[in-house]
């Protein structure tokens, strides 16, 4: 059904529109980021609910998918947030699985398909900064029914969201580097860490050597070097063990469990 879906909405053809700033009421889409979404375009209408739609969110970082939490958390009258797992595999039966891709496999690898396979998950969207072509590509070819930028505001995302669960094929646009969501949270931020050196650090205390860092991340090994360079300085660190060992007592580890009923969620 999903990939009879996809290709229906492929065939009808894009439309832009710009939902960043919605009226909570109307759900009218404004300015802001752009989105695309193949099928109907998005209206009123098509995030008119009699329930809010149950979401689960996906990432092996607590602090990332609290703060996701939080974002979608501003709209309670329109997501429920089912579960958040971290390092487990999807257990409720949700609308929608929001897969932030922090420190994880980009759409490219199993993680997404096996998310896509589940029987639980209705739709999959993949949220994050990565928007090379191939991922977009291969996001789509998995079966994953949106892919959505972490910039994004809150009323965006939840429109995003609410049109996937329409049956919609919804995808961003590639942005230019834009500041994270409002409540959006990473491990070392505090420290100063931007959002991608935290996850640079992130992956490099999984184990992963700065070519494989690339490879996950789909930068240059430059780029890479760079924001090693930069997460180095915030936190005192001269060289991979002593980052390392930061990594490990400051919570860039992957947690290992799942959290039921968020603030009251079925």
């Amino acid at each position: 059904m999903f990939l009879l879906e996809i290709c229906r909405c492929e065939r009808l053809g894009p439309e832009t529109f710009r939902p960043s700033v919605i009226d909570q009421t109307t759900g009218e889409p404004g300015a802001g980021t752009s989105l695309r979404v193949y099928g109907r375009r998005m209206t009123s209408a098509t995030t008119t609910r009699t329930r809010p739609i149950t979401v689960a969110l996906v990432n092996d970082y607590d602090v990332v998918v609290l703060g996701v939490a939080n974002i979608l958390g501003q709209f309670p009258e329109r997501v429920v947030i089912a579960e958040i797992d971290t390092n487990r595999g999807l257990h409720d039966e949700v609308d929608v699985v929001l897969y932030d891709s922090f420190g994880q496999p980009e759409s490219d690898r199993d993680e997404v398909r096996v998310l896509v396979e589940n029987p639980n998950a209705r739709r999959v969207v993949v949220y994050t900064w990565n928007f090379h072509p191939d991922l977009v590509e291969r996001a789509r070819k998995q079966g994953v029914h949106g892919y959505l930028s972490k910039s994004l505001s809150a009323a965006g995302l939840v429109s995003a969201l609410e049109a996937v669960h329409a049956g919609e094929m919804v995808v961003s646009e590639p942005p230019p580097r834009a500041r994270p969501a409002s409540g959006s949270d990473w491990p070392g931020r505090s420290r100063g860490l931007s959002d991608r050196e935290s996850e640079v650090l992130a992956l490099i205390t999984q184990g992963h050597s700065n070519e494989e860092v690339a490879g996950l991340t789909y930068l240059s090994i430059n780029t890479v070097k760079s924001y090693i360079r930069s997460a180095y300085r915030k936190i005192g660190a001269v060289n991979r063990t002593q980052a390392v060992l930061w990594g490990v007592e400051n919570g860039f580890k992957p947690d290992h469990r799942r959290i039921d009923h968020w603030r009251g969620g079925p």
